[in-house]
């Protein structure tokens, strides 16, 4: 992650921070949004020597990925292990839903607007449907962070 941070600065990014070690940076930029992710991308490749998926959210979004969230989302953490996927477009939360089919009594899962909200119960996680969207291409087109990142995430947007 320092080596991530130090090529976001480089790159000309501004007050750049990470959390955790799962590639979650948070920066301020002039850069159009709709060139962002391309643009980081590619930059990410040239300095590390592989490609990588980014999406991007910005300050205002990320908190109304939390606000928007499901009532009671992220709740109960003894109970589900709670997930957002975030979707880069032009993926849609409709056409991620099909693809899950959550498991009845297992899983539960939300669309929202450029996410997918998914709680699995923790005692039977084993056999949540979760992973079944892990081979498909739609998932090369996303992030998924636990609540618990999500929301520091915003914590740390300010």
């Amino acid at each position: 992650m320092a080596d991530l941070r130090t090529a976001f600065e480089s790159a000309g990014f501004g007050a750049v921070r990470t959390y955790i070690q799962s590639g979650n940076i948070v920066f301020a930029t002039a850069l159009p949004a709709r060139a962002l992710e391309a643009h980081i991308e590619e930059m990410v490749e040239a300095r590390f020597g592989y490609p990588i998926v980014v999406v991007v959210r910005s300050r205002a979004q990320m908190r109304a990925i939390v606000a928007d969230a499901p009532e009671g989302f992220g709740s109960q953490p003894g109970t589900y292990h709670s997930d957002v996927m975030v979707l880069k477009a032009p993926l849609s939360s409709e056409e991620v839903m099909k693809i899950l089919s959550p498991k009845p009594e297992v899983d539960r899962a939300w669309p929202g607007k450029g996410v997918v909200y998914f709680d699995r119960l923790s005692a039977r996680r084993t056999e949540s449907r979760m992973s079944k969207i892990m081979g498909t291409p739609e998932y090369r087109a996303m992030t998924v962070r636990n609540w618990n990142t999500t929301t520091k995430l915003v914590e740390l947007l300010g």
